[in-house]
């Protein structure tokens, strides 16, 4: 079958790692985070828009400067060029997706930790998952 259906939200409550790419197609790409207490994404830019959805844990969204908190079952959607972070506030991890578009990794990386994925200098590459 072509294309990436299953329960995201098992998946991504099952994720441990800080970075895990799912399914890369030629316009979007499907990432699975998992945020330890305390631990953020860090702030970044990009060309185009990007999707987050909160499945479990607590946090903040912070866009252009401005903090809301988030919690399960939030969406965040991040317009281009918007100076963003997701910061886990809470004492559990807080467990998400997101949405690239364009594809921002290479197809199937997985960063354990958020250190292992600031020591890797990896960006998409032009491959796609089919």
């Amino acid at each position: 079958m072509k294309g990436f259906v299953q329960d995201i939200e098992k998946l991504a409550v099952k994720n441990h790692d800080f970075r895990r790419v799912l399914y890369t197609a030629k316009h979007c790409q499907l990432v699975l985070m998992a945020l330890k207490p305390k631990e953020e994404i860090g702030a970044e830019v990009h060309k185009l828009d990007q999707f987050f959805r909160v499945e479990e844990g607590t946090g903040e969204a912070v866009l252009d400067g401005v903090r809301t908190p988030i919690h399960a079952g939030f969406a965040v959607v991040v317009p281009a060029g918007t100076n963003h972070n997701i910061i886990n506030t809470g004492s559990v991890p807080l467990k998400l997706y997101t949405l690239y578009a364009p594809p921002n990794h290479r197809d199937g990386v997985i960063h354990h930790t958020r250190t292992a994925a600031e020591a890797d200098n990896e960006h998409f590459d032009g491959k796609t998952t089919e």
